[in-house]
């Protein structure tokens, strides 16, 4: 991004004379005034702080020029650029459209229930390969987050790949009308976010509104394998293409191979190249498939996707190995988690050859309201004790688990369970039963924090 501030002024329509600072540069956006850039303009945003009161530090940390909203007193300095707007928050929606718009990339936007961000990543490393591509940080994926991506946009981006993500309805019809994708990306329709919206038919239409920005000569890629996105489908005019296991879908997987730290597949579009990504867990070759549907659209070669799959940047903590102090080998998932997403990583864990014991470390699944004893209790039908031969968990959701995995028959003496502020006797326990070669899986919402445990149990 390289915008003067008189150019960000019209496009926001900012309410003040700024004769005097309109050739100030603006090169990023920020909205924490603790990580920004010098040369930042900073968005004071009002959640549960006022991002007002920390104009002053922005400006000590680098940032050349701030918004103000219209209601605030103004408190800074005369000599301190400020943009006054209504509200900050849609004055910097409303940045990244015009911005957007002057750099004029392809859009690819992919939302889902789980492998997002994966797919994000994939779909960004395939396209690098031969494009200059930009993608969302992190998970940055909301209404915020988008908006900052777009800014921060080199000039030369040919493709910006965007993650979306919702909680509550209408939220991407919203994030897909602002950023209008030439691809609209579902990767799956899940329990995620039962708790704000009852059923998965609910979660679904939610995640359709991913279309509703889609251009007219768009593209929209989604799992076949979904009944409820097949439906739904129907309605959509633009061209689709489909993904999944079963031979009626455009692209779909053959001779799955799964080894201990990567898959080998190949695809029904190039059946005699195999790729290879460096991940565990059947689910993930979806996720490749959707990355390789977007990549086939915009010409990248058999070559460069084997290339890009094989060499992919994962977002941290994400299903990533990390060997453990005593030698065992640690499966980490602890960036979030869903009832499907815990299924499908449990059943990986099953699968994968060990000459130690196989441990789970499950933390409870957030925002799964009603249904979230039932829920946790879903998962012992994905626990077999001659498989998995400890089990600990964390949080009070997972007292159902417990209860759940005692009434079928799973061994009392092998399932641990903790509170949330226990994680330092999970961890004691877990090193006194850890041997080299055991197999751990970490996974848990990110509000259980067994990050912590993952710190210490790689601590040499």
């Amino acid at each position: 991004m390289k915008m003067k501030l008189a150019e960000i002024a019209k496009a926001i329509g900012a309410e003040n004379n700024i004769e005097q600072w309109k050739d100030v540069e603006i090169t990023s956006v920020a909205f924490d005034s603790r990580q920004l850039d010098s040369g930042a303009l900073f968005i004071p945003l009002q959640g549960a702080q006022d991002g007002h009161q920390y104009v002053e530090s922005a400006f000590a940390n680098g940032a050349v020029a701030t918004l103000w909203a219209s209601d605030h007193d103004v408190t800074v300095a005369d000599d301190q650029p400020i943009l006054v707007v209504d509200d900050p928050l849609e004055s910097l929606q409303e940045l990244s459209k015009y911005y957007l718009h002057k750099i004029n990339p392809i859009v690819v936007a992919v939302t889902g229930s789980n492998g997002k961000t994966t797919t994000k990543d994939m779909t960004a490393s395939i396209l690098s390969t031969q494009l200059n591509v930009t993608k969302t940080h992190a998970n940055f994926n909301n209404e915020i987050g988008v908006p900052v991506t777009l800014l921060n946009m080199e000039s030369s981006t040919e493709v910006v790949v965007v993650e979306m993500g919702m909680d509550r309805p209408g939220q991407l019809d919203f994030l897909s009308k602002l950023v209008s994708p030439d691809f609209a990306v579902i990767t799956m329709i899940g329990e995620a976010h039962i708790e704000f919206f009852g059923t998965r038919d609910k979660i679904a239409d939610a995640k359709m509104e991913i279309t509703h920005g889609l251009k007219e000569d768009g593209t929209f890629i989604f799992n076949g394998d979904e009944p409820l996105l097949q439906e739904r489908a129907a309605d959509v005019e633009q061209h689709e293409i489909t993904f999944g296991r079963q031979l009626t879908d455009n692209f779909y997987a053959t001779s799955v191979k799964q080894h201990e730290a990567s898959i080998d597949f190949k695809v029904n579009e190039w059946p005699d190249e195999e790729f290879t990504i460096p991940m565990v867990g059947e689910y993930n070759v979806n996720n490749a498939l959707a990355a390789i549907a977007v990549g086939k659209q915009l010409h990248i070669t058999p070559a460069h996707i084997k290339k890009a799959l094989k060499n992919v940047e994962l977002t941290e903590n994400r299903a990533e190995w990390i060997e453990g102090a005593q030698g065992e080998h640690i499966l980490s998932d602890v960036y979030n988690s869903n009832p499907t997403a815990a299924k499908q990583v449990l059943k990986t864990v099953e699968e994968l050859p060990t000459s130690g014991k196989r441990i789970a470390v499950l933390g409870d699944m957030l925002e799964l309201g009603d249904a979230s004893a039932r829920l946790h209790a879903s998962l012992a039908g994905n626990i077999d004790a001659d498989k998995i031969e400890e089990v600990y968990l964390v949080g009070p959701e997972m007292k159902n688990l417990q209860n759940e995995l005692e009434n079928n028959g799973y061994p009392a003496s092998a399932i641990h369970h903790y509170s949330t502020d226990e994680l330092d006797q999970l961890v004691a326990d877990l090193q006194a039963t850890i041997n080299a070669e055991d197999l751990v899986l970490l996974k848990a919402s990110h509000g259980i924090h067994l990050e912590k445990v993952l710190a210490k149990l790689t601590t040499k």
